[in-house]
């Protein structure tokens, strides 16, 4: 094809404007990524450790000049040549709110600053679970929360296989009022209230803390030194070839639903459908506990109700306390809501104008995996309105729609917040340029399946967060695991009873705190509502050893035993003005052996700060243990001043 001169013209014209466009792009970008950025963290509302020298860090251009204005004093420093830049603060007293002004190719602005003690906390699930959860136990908590320098910020879940992350996931830091302390933490929220309210000072709550992740996760690869087992695990992660191969494993097929509620016409939700063939069953309760052995699938339960005139025309919420594992409800044929796995309540909102007055339907289509399915007991089943209530605790009629073949194992199962690390490089190492004033632990219940190795792994990761902050006393305070499943009445072995053990073992690292939580689990949530107790139990264990109070911070702790004939003599620190049974009665959940091995129920009272633990066919007994099963219940070893004592066993005994 020949071209005409001015054919050639334009095309190098335009070609000459595409690069030029392309250029500006370029530059335009450069100038974009060279701006002054700072660390999520450090935004609108935050809070800065009191007491402690400072470190403001940010990213600009390769050797940037950076001015930080602040409190009146001006300070400068420049970017090195990959464009990192810090100015060091000299340590602030607690109050604010403050501004800062970073000056540079361009200006940033941080308003709403406050000096005080910021927390770090972090751990699993109990440590995510926010006050919206808890909000119909503590009610007014919420309704009166109005601590504008109590703050909260809560770090989206996000892994790092390669090695630590320069930033954290966008966030912004919340105040405690009604609105938004629904997102707080509820275990941080109680914690930072019961010591805002003794010192006054702002309180900087920052939350890492991802659900169903092991304490391996949070640990960083130099905390690892030494243990082959993980530091493999660790390179393997950091392999392209294997991250690349992980990301081309099949998605695993989606199950065809063949559930006969959804697929019939019409559909069993439906205000048209005619029920036949259902038959009587309880809520709560699992299906398997009653006559329906060992189905996973989907069951639909139905129940008609009455409603009076007085609960028409407003609204309604209706309350089906937990479902295994997930649910769809529908009132009158429409759905009012579903939740897909089992933890959360189930608390619905029904519109103003869908309950009538009369007869009305509510259908539930409960789907589960594997374990028992149904209702959980001891939870809250009702319809409230206009402030009144229809209790729904009795039988209602179900269906099985569809049942599950067992699957086979697909394979090789990997998930990246599980591993070694990964949540330590994506959601705590951007942080440890961040002065705190200790951290906050909750987390084991990942663990529990290898109780006796926690010991040295929460051992291993209080050295190394400390390690991070260069700060080898850093105060680590923790809460043991709760009381959680079926209550034995015999003795028995127990992974979470060993993990409890492991637990109590880290106390002996120095400058850590541990609240006891036997006491306010639940049998039948892994989640406890009970947050208040556990927040002020590790406030008291701050108080202690954070600000020096002279207090006595916990229960009773098991230090030493000794052999006095038939009987075992067991001393304790923590004691403070006394043992005691909480409820007054003989003291329970003492287990004593001989040399069979063989654990038996023991009798146990209290002498002075001793206890003493004996059982008359046991004449040469050689080990106790206080409070070793899933759920202990009636555990009853205080001292006065209202803590329980923490579950322990002694070694075996000469």
């Amino acid at each position: 094809m020949q071209y005409y001169p001015a054919m050639k013209q334009n095309l190098l014209y335009t070609r000459l404007r595409e690069f030029l466009i392309l250029l500006l792009l370029i530059v335009t970008a450069g100038r974009a990524e060279a701006e002054i950025r700072l660390p999520v963290i450090f935004s609108d509302g935050v809070v800065l450790q009191r007491g402690e020298e400072l470190t403001i860090h940010g990213w600009a251009d390769a050797k940037e000049r950076v001015t930080l204005e602040f409190n009146g004093e001006t300070y400068r420093t420049k970017a090195d040549r990959d464009g990192n830049w810090s100015v060091d603060l000299p340590p602030q007293e607690a109050g604010g709110p403050y501004e800062m002004i970073f000056s540079g190719k361009n200006r940033v602005k941080v308003s709403n600053i406050l000096i005080g003690d910021v927390w770090l906390c972090a751990g699993q699930s109990n440590m995510v679970l926010p006050m919206e959860r808890v909000k119909e136990k503590y009610p007014e908590e919420i309704a009166g929360a109005d601590y504008p320098e109590i703050r909260h910020f809560f770090i989206s879940t996000t892994t790092g296989l390669t090695g630590p992350n320069e930033d954290l996931p966008p966030g912004e830091w919340k105040s405690a009022n009604p609105e938004d302390l629904l997102g707080f933490s509820a275990t941080a929220y109680f914690f930072a209230k019961r010591i805002y309210e003794k010192y006054g000072i702002p309180i900087g709550l920052i939350n890492a803390s991802v659900g169903g992740t092991p304490v391996e996760a949070w640990t960083s690869e130099e905390g690892f030194s030494g243990s082959l087992k993980y530091l493999e695990a660790i390179e393997r992660n950091k392999d392209s070839d294997f991250l690349d191969s992980i990301r081309s494993l099949p998605e695993p097929p989606q199950r065809e639903s063949k559930d006969k509620g959804i697929l019939e016409k019409p559909k069993w939700f439906e205000q048209d459908y005619d029920p036949k063939g259902w038959y009587p069953i309880n809520i709560p309760g699992y299906w398997e506990d009653q006559g329906v052995k060992n189905l996973n699938g989907v069951v639909w339960y139905r129940r008609e109700i009455d409603v009076p005139a007085s609960m028409t025309g407003k609204p309604a919420k209706l309350f089906m306390g937990r479902i295994i594992d997930a649910d769809f409800v529908y009132v009158n044929g429409k759905k009012v809501g579903n939740i897909t796995y089992q933890y959360p309540p189930r608390r619905y909102q029904i519109p103003e104008d869908l309950l009538k007055a009369g007869k009305n339907t509510i259908v539930i289509r409960v789907i589960n995996y594997h374990g028992k399915g149904g209702f959980v007991p001891d939870k809250p089943y009702y319809l409230t309105a206009g402030g009144e209530d229809i209790d729904l605790k009795g039988t209602w009629m179900y269906k099985v729609g569809e049942v599950f073949e067992p699957a086979p194992f697909s394979g090789f199962r990997f998930s990246a917040q599980n591993q070694p690390t990964a949540l330590y490089n994506a959601m705590i190492a951007p942080l440890i340029n961040t002065r705190i004033k200790g951290f906050l632990w909750y987390q084991g219940e990942s663990n529990a399946g290898r109780p006796k190795e926690y010991t040295q792994l929460l051992a291993n990761l209080i050295a190394d967060w400390r390690s991070k902050w260069n700060a080898r006393e850093l105060p680590f305070l923790y809460v043991q695991l709760a009381n959680f499943m079926d209550v034995n009445y015999l003795p028995e072995e127990s992974n979470w009873a060993e993990l409890r053990y492991s637990q109590f073992r880290v106390l002996s690292v120095p400058n850590t705190a541990m609240a006891v939580a036997i006491d306010i689990g639940e049998w039948n949530d892994i989640h406890p509502l009970n947050k208040k107790d556990v927040g002020e139990r590790l406030a008291l264990g701050a108080l202690k050893l954070a600000y020096n109070e002279d207090i006595v911070h916990s229960g009773p702790l098991y230090e030493s035993a000794e052999i006095s004939g038939d009987r075992v003599i067991l001393s304790f620190s923590s004691v403070g003005s006394g043992l005691a049974a909480n409820d007054g009665e003989p003291l329970r959940r003492f287990e004593i052996a001989g040399a069979d091995g063989k654990f038996r129920w023991a009798k146990a009272k209290i002498n002075g700060k001793k206890v003493e633990v004996w059982n008359e066919e046991v004449k040469n007994p050689v080990q106790v243990r206080y409070v070793w099963s899933d759920n202990p219940r009636g555990a009853n070893l205080y001292n006065k001043e209202g803590l329980p004592a923490s579950p322990f066993q002694t070694e075996k005994l000469d």
